[in-house]
Order: C-alpha cells, then sequence, then structure tokens
C-alpha cells in the first residue's frame, strides 16, 4: 500500500512539517527521491516519529552517512559544511525518505541508535572518517582506521599521498605517488592533459 499525497505532498512529507513545523527546514526532490532537512537537535523525535506514526511505518534504518561540503562551490539545501544523510525505509509502503542534518566542526549530533540499533555502526564509520561525533554514540578508539591514525580521510582539506607498503616477505613496495601515470585526457594535478597517453 504506497503512501498517500496530502494537497500535492506526500503523506510523510506533510505529517512531519504538521509535527515539527520550522524544524523541518526544507524538502527537495532530486532524481526521484525526497530529501527533508532537520534541524540537528531534532533528528532523534523525527525518527521515532517516522518509525511509530500508524500511517507511516518507517520501520527499516538503510543506512546514514556524511558529506564534506568544504570546498562545494554549488547551491546546497544546507549551509553547515558537513551533512548527515540518513535513508529510511517503509516496507509496509515500499516508500524511501532521505532525512538530513547539517552539521559544523565542534558540533555533535543525538545518535539514533537507540531509535534503530543498526545506526550504531554507520553513526562509528562517520565519525572515524569525518570526526563528526554523534553524542550517545561516542567511541573511545577508531573502529575503521589504526589506533593511531591521524586526521580525518573523508574530509576534504586531509591531504593526498601514500606510503611504503609493507609486503608479505618483508619488502617494502612504491608508495602510491610514485607510480601515478597520467591517462589520456587527465593529469592528477586535475588540468586536462595535451598527449594521447592511453596508448590508443
Amino acid at each position: 500500500m504506497a503512501l498517500a499525497m496530502v494537497d500535492g505532498v506526500r503523506a510523510d512529507v506533510a505529517a512531519l512539517q504538521a509535527r515539527f513545523g520550522d524544524q523541518v527546514r526544507s524538502v527537495s526532490e532530486k532524481f526521484g527521491e525526497t530529501y527533508v532537512c532537520v534541524e540537528r537537535s531534532a533528528i532523534r523525535e523525527v525518527m521515532e516519529f517516522l518509525r511509530d506514526d500508524e500511517a507511516l511505518q518507517y520501520d527499516y534504518f538503510v543506512e546514514c552517512l556524511g558529506a564534506d561540503y568544504s570546498a562545494w562551490e554549488h547551491p546546497r539545501d544546507l549551509t553547515e559544511r558537513f551533512e548527515v544523510i540518513y535513508n529510511l525505509y517503509a516496507t509496509r509502503h515500499l516508500a524511501r525518505l532521505f532525512l538530513k542534518v547539517g552539521v559544523n566542526d565542534g558540533d555533535t549530533v543525538p545518535s539514533v541508535k537507540s531509535v534503530f540499533l543498526g545506526a550504531e555502526y554507520p553513526e562509528r564509520e562517520v565519525n572515524d572518517l569525518f570526526g563528526i561525533v554523534f553524542a550517545g554514540n561516542e567511541q573511545v578508539q577508531r573502529f575503521l582506521l589504526p589506533d593511531d591514525w591521524k586526521g580525518f580521510p573523508l574530509r576534504k582539506d586531509f591531504p593526498l599521498g601514500g606510503e611504503d607498503v609493507l609486503f608479505d616477505g618483508g619488502d617494502r613496495g612504491p608508495a602510491v605517488e610514485d607510480l601515478m601515470v597520467p591517462h589520456a585526457g587527465e593529469s592528477f594535478g586535475g588540468k586536462t592533459g595535451s598527449q594521447d597517453v592511453s596508448g590508443r
């Protein structure tokens, strides 16, 4: 049973706007998907509402992920540097909804693992790779990266580079940058190449 429309608006979006008012910052449609931007402080309550409302029943937490827009120069839905994007699915209605919150360095996002237990590991991944802290799901050690790793590799200001690779036999291989060769139409400096190096 598909979600109904209310005055030309999806029933889930209309219900969120009626229940949370100004805490729903914006709604947009992109590539056939609906994105609802909400205030960071309200994300847990919004999730609970979508899960528990009898008419909506968003019962499946698909994922959450982070994005760093510090180098993005195009229009955006939110003004903060980072976004956390949540992907929810209602198995009863076969409906998908994306929720987004904005966060700056030093801000925290309320964890939603108390609403959907499946959010625990995705939040820890976002924390490990972006440095975004989820209040209620703080980790005391690295999750994906080595414990002595410095910085957050998915931030746009994280330096690119490589390190020698230790192979099984004890030999060290070359760093990634030692093997980089531009291919036709592109160079690693981001400029269009002037010579065909593809061999075609």
